[in-house]
C-alpha cells in the first residue's frame, strides 16, 4: 500500500470535507473540549467583547472580534467539525447550548476588561459545565420522581 498526502491525491479526485462523518459530542464535552482548548493557551491573552448587554439580539448574535475565547474555540478542527459554525456570539450560544447571559459572562468587557487570560476562561467554562451537569442531574431526577408520584397517585386513586 502506498501512502499519498492529501495534496497528493487532491489532483486525483474532489475532496469534499462537508461529506465526511461528523463527531457528535455531547453538550457537556462541547464544554470541556473548548476548556481543554482554551487551557492549552495558557498565558494566552484573549480580548473581549465590547458591550454585548448593550445592543440588540440580532446585533449581539453576530458581534465578533479577532482572538477572543470564541475565536479560540473556532481555531479548533474539532469544534469545527463537530457543528462550530464560527466565532460570533450567536454561533457560540447555538452550538455550546450556552444561554446568552452566560455567553455574556465569559466573554464581555463588563466582566473581564479589554483582555482575559485563556486559563481564566477555561476555568469559567469548567465551571459553567459543571454547573449545567448539575441542573441537568436535578431536573432529570425531578421528572423521574414526578413521574413516580403521579403514577403512585394514579394508583391509588384506582382503588379508591
Amino acid at each position: 500500500m502506498e501512502y499519498k498526502s492529501l495534496e497528493q491525491i487532491s489532483d486525483l479526485a474532489e475532496i469534499r470535507a462537508d461529506l465526511a462523518p461528523h463527531p457528535t459530542l455531547t453538550h457537556r464535552e462541547r464544554l470541556l473540549r473548548w476548556a481543554e482548548v482554551l487551557q492549552r493557551h495558557e498565558g494566552r491573552q484573549l480580548r473581549s467583547l465590547m458591550g454585548t448587554e448593550f445592543v440588540s439580539r440580532d446585533e449581539r448574535a453576530k458581534m465578533r472580534i479577532d482572538n477572543s475565547p470564541l475565536t479560540v474555540a473556532f481555531e479548533d478542527p474539532i469544534l469545527r467539525a463537530d457543528g462550530l459554525s464560527g466565532d460570533r456570539f450567536g454561533d457560540a450560544v447555538s452550538y455550546f447550548g450556552i444561554g446568552e447571559n452566560d455567553a455574556h459572562n465569559l466573554v464581555c468587557y463588563c466582566r473581564h476588561g479589554r483582555t482575559m487570560m485563556a486559563e481564566a476562561v477555561a476555568r469559567d467554562v469548567r465551571t459553567l459545565a459543571t454547573y449545567q451537569a448539575i441542573a441537568d442531574f436535578v431536573t432529570t431526577r425531578t421528572v423521574v420522581a414526578g413521574a413516580s408520584l403521579l403514577a403512585a397517585a394514579a394508583m391509588a386513586a384506582t382503588f379508591l
